[in-house]
């Protein structure tokens, strides 16, 4: 029995040995294999380098690839050889290659291939030269930097178009066309001739298309322009040429040509004659014929959806051809619900993206106004997130205000914008910044023509009106009365919060602002229900203005009188409160009825004034400059409002002063008080 067993076991050694010499053999030859079929990848990577090659690194993808195979030899021998010590002693072949000398050759093989490409030769010479060329530190004196660029252009001038599809050499060519003069720039723009529509759709020529645009002559971009023309709609379909048309529509095209690029969204017809459509707006063209208006919709949604789904949301020509799209849908809002219902879900959660151009804005805010509730909710969540980019843009502010005058739900609105923008952290911002400040402005004074030029007062309003034709009903004062009502409480306390940790900071940056200045006077001067408000919040807020300007040396240089042209504004304005108004006709400040006087403003804080001013004995100091108007809108109010004993007592200590004020001739404020003095 024990010697059956030793048979049964020496015959199991040797087929597990004939089993192992077997997976080596295999092994071997898989290795092999995969060495060849990487041989025959290399050679067939000769014509699309482009595509695969996408680091900045000179050599190309393939000799990476076959230096992974050859570490994939080098470990399946490792996992062999520790194996079985045995076998390995038995079956090593004295006449392989090791791991080192197989990678060598490997490399050898791939530097024989690059130079027997076409111009492979004067490539690597030409790759050498751009190497001392793009250095930026320390950056080539210019003698020598010109010296680089004439030799790298003898080599490279007869094969301009061999070079700019791969990645390496296609950077060479850029820098070629960055250091080049005019004319040597022109000469490379005309070399490259019926190739500026592959350029553009290459993962690399892109660059030195861009670079063409950017440094090329007026000649050279017309040849650019007219050569893409009539395939600018499929190149918004490509993700890389997409990049190149927006750079041409944006920075390279006057009015006329940005027109024309965008008429070729329309159909083939337009693409292919220029002056097809000119002078016309897509209006006018879709009232011609129902056939062409269903025939560029069509065109333009095509485009538009493909462009979306490419991600190429953010580019103004694509906000262009929205533009155009949209406005022949509001133009019959019962036939179109259909589309517009797809044109919202299409942009969905990327609706963001049209808000940073003039163009993309509008989009935003026809969307808005024609949106149902549902729709509008949606589009809020996705505003949201980039409310602090919004509120500061130059056209997303008036998405924004848009929002404020079409949507019913004046809690999501508050919960979604007030809630994120009007913090301690951003408000100092909101208030001084040119187009933060809007949205503000427009809750605290609505449309007012001091804030709105009547284009935009224009633009706004269509919104509105068409968002009652559709989904609003709401009054548009009751809704931005409620939206005060939520907004005002936050902003005061979220103010005193910034002022209560640094009340320097907010003097520095709001009160010495003109732009904050004026804010802040329009924030006091709004009036609201809320009792906190009025017992405390607006009183507090007039007792820092109060304290940085009234107290302190006037006739310092640093005096906020004598640095921010409008802190006298501000002072006149709280000195008349909502009680009083200059008269522009008569001249005279006249007394309103209608209003309820704001706590701590109008005659109150002008008493107040005038108490610190005397008090101290700093009238005549005040009677000087800028100061000298706060002096005479005191007396004024006093006046007007027939406050006879105080304004007894001012005139008193006028008087007192009236040689001083005889003198200052300059001081057209101080002439005035003489004037009424006397």
């Amino acid at each position: 029995m024990a010697v059956k067993n030793r048979g049964i076991k020496r015959a199991s050694e040797a087929t597990s040995k004939q089993s192992k010499k077997a997976k080596i053999v295999q092994a071997e030859s898989q290795s092999e294999s995969e060495v060849s079929s990487q041989e025959e990848s290399d050679a067939s990577s000769e014509s699309s380098s482009d595509e695969l090659d996408q680091s900045e690194d000179e050599l190309d993808q393939s000799e990476d690839q076959l230096d992974q195979s050859a570490d994939e030899l080098d470990q399946s021998e490792d996992g062999l050889d520790g194996s079985d010590d045995e076998d390995k002693e038995n079956i090593t072949d004295p006449n392989k290659k090791s791991s080192k000398e197989q990678h060598a050759e490997q490399r050898k093989m791939l530097a024989e291939r690059k130079l027997k490409r076409k111009s492979g030769i004067q490539v690597q010479q030409i790759k050498s030269l751009w190497e001392r060329l793009r250095v930026n530190k320390p950056t080539p004196a210019k003698e020598i930097r010109d010296k680089l660029s004439n030799e790298i252009w003898e080599l490279s001038k007869d094969c301009i178009p061999d070079l700019v599809m791969k990645h390496d050499s296609s950077r060479v060519v850029q820098t070629l066309v960055k250091y080049s003069s005019k004319e040597r720039r022109d000469l490379i723009v005309r070399s490259l001739r019926g190739s500026f529509y592959v350029l553009a759709t290459s993962a690399y020529g892109k660059y030195l298309m861009i670079k063409l645009l950017h440094y090329g002559s007026k000649e050279s971009r017309g040849l650019i322009v007219d050569e893409l023309h009539g395939k600018l709609r499929k190149l918004m379909r490509h993700r890389e040429g997409a990049y190149v048309v927006e750079d041409l529509f944006v920075l390279y095209s006057n009015a006329e040509q940005k027109q024309q690029m965008i008429r070729e969204f329309w159909g083939a017809e337009y693409a292919v004659f220029k002056e097809s459509g000119k002078g016309k707006s897509v209006l006018d063209i879709v009232n011609e014929s129902t056939e062409k208006k269903q025939l560029i919709l069509t065109n333009l949604s095509g485009t538009i959806t493909a462009s979306v789904e490419k991600g190429s949301t953010g580019f103004q020509i694509l906000h262009a051809a929205m533009k155009e799209y949209v406005s022949i849908l509001v133009s019959d809002l019962d036939q179109y619900d259909t589309q517009i219902r797809e044109f919202e879900e299409l942009l969905g959660e990327q609706f963001a993206e049209l808000v940073h151009t003039r163009e993309g804005s509008e989009v935003a805010c026809w969307l808005i106004a024609i949106a149902n509730a549902k729709e509008r909710r949606n589009l809020m969540r996705s505003l949201k997130k980039h409310g602090k980019e919004l509120i500061k843009n130059e056209y997303g502010n008036l998405v924004l205000i848009t929002l404020f005058l079409t949507v019913d739900d004046t809690v999501s609105l508050h919960k979604n914008f007030d809630n994120e923008l009007f913090t301690p952290e951003l408000l100092p911002e909101v208030l001084q910044e040119k187009f933060s400040r809007r949205p503000l402005l427009y809750l605290l004074k609505g449309l007012d023509g001091k804030y709105f030029n009547p284009l935009v007062k224009k633009e706004l309003l269509k919104y509105e009106e068409l968002a009652y034709k559709k989904t609003s009903k709401k009054p548009q004062e009751q809704r931005r009365a409620e939206l005060v009502e939520k907004a005002l409480p936050q902003v005061y306390k979220n103010l005193l919060e910034v002022i209560k940790v640094d009340e320097n900071a907010f003097v520095n940056q709001v009160l010495s602002a003109n732009l904050g200045a004026q804010t802040l006077a329009e924030l006091i001067l709004t009036p609201s229900a809320n009792e906190e408000i009025n017992t405390t919040l607006r009183p507090k807020l007039i007792d820092v203005i109060f304290n940085s300007v009234i107290k302190g040396d006037v006739l310092e240089d640093y005096h906020l009188l004598n640095k921010i042209p409008f802190i006298s504004r501000l002072i006149k304005l709280l000195t008349h409160g909502n009680e009083f108004k200059f008269d522009s006709e008569k001249k005279k400040l006249t007394q309103l009825k209608s209003e309820t006087p704001l706590p701590g403003t109008g005659k109150e804080f002008s008493i107040r004034v005038l108490d610190e001013i005397v008090e101290n004995g700093k009238l005549a100091d005040w009677c000087t400059g800028q100061g000298s108007f706060i002096v005479l809108s005191v007396y004024e109010v006093l006046e007007t409002s027939k406050e006879t004993e105080k304004l007894k007592e001012l005139k008193k200590h006028l008087k007192k002063i009236k040689k001083q004020l005889a003198d200052d001739k300059g001081n057209k404020g101080a002439q005035i008080i003489l004037k009424i003095l006397n």
